[in-house]
């Protein structure tokens, strides 16, 4: 069979401000009033992590490990690669090799809905990802089978666009438009913000329904 990769070119520009303005920004605060665009909670980090930056996204089949290699020669710095398993199997597509090439290239992580192989070298590194679990089974660009880069996917149940903005950390992985994930962090820093003014309120032992909110002057 011949392979077919169908790779879109690059069509947006990521807002030079928006990883500032994500920094302190938490998933499970927007977790409190968004429904769309969270990546499925079986999709964990592989150590403690936290990156802000722009979908590079990627349909992966079967065994074929050249579809990623693509992606990652198409990587520009504060890039986050987004993978869908399209079969939705055990085989990792994600190792040592790959994130240590992702991370030469400037990607600030890698998120893929499949298992990743080479945990403690991942770990070890230092290089962000998120996945789900760990495999020994993986690709091999000996397979090609074909894939697309930068068009629509789905990654963990939702749906990911290239050029969105993603937003992750230890509680998981937010995606959304950038303009409208600018909009939800607005929300969420105020709600963070109103957040700390209660912990010390509950952590004294009183009744959430009688903390009154400080005034603004």
């Amino acid at each position: 069979m011949t392979e077919d990769y169908r790779i879109e070119a690059r069509r947006w520009a990521w807002p030079a401000d928006l990883c500032d303005l994500l920094a302190e920004v938490e998933t499970a605060t927007i977790g409190h009033f968004e429904h769309l665009g969270f990546v499925g909670c079986q999709v964990r980090p592989v150590f403690p992590s936290r990156a802000i930056g722009n979908a590079i996204t990627v349909a992966a089949p079967g065994r074929d490990g050249v579809v990623i290699y693509k992606a990652i020669d198409l990587l520009a710095p504060g890039d986050i690669l987004v993978i869908s398993r399209v079969d939705h199997d055990d085989i990792a597509c994600v190792g040592g090799g790959v994130a240590a090439a992702a991370r030469a290239r400037g990607a600030v992580g890698i998120v893929v809905d499949g298992p990743c192989t080479d945990a403690l070298e991942i770990a070890e590194s230092g290089f962000p990802v998120w996945c789900r679990g760990v495999s020994s089974k993986t690709t091999n660009r000996a397979f090609r089978i074909g894939g697309s880069i930068n068009v629509p996917i789905a990654c963990g149940g939702t749906a990911v666009l290239p050029g969105y903005a993603v937003l992750a950390d230890d509680d998981g992985v937010f995606v959304a438009e950038p303009d409208h994930m600018r909009q939800l962090a607005a929300v969420a820093l105020a709600r963070q913000k109103r957040s700390r003014h209660l912990r010390p309120h509950l952590e004294a032992g009183k009744s959430i329904f009688d903390y009154k909110t400080p005034e603004t002057p």
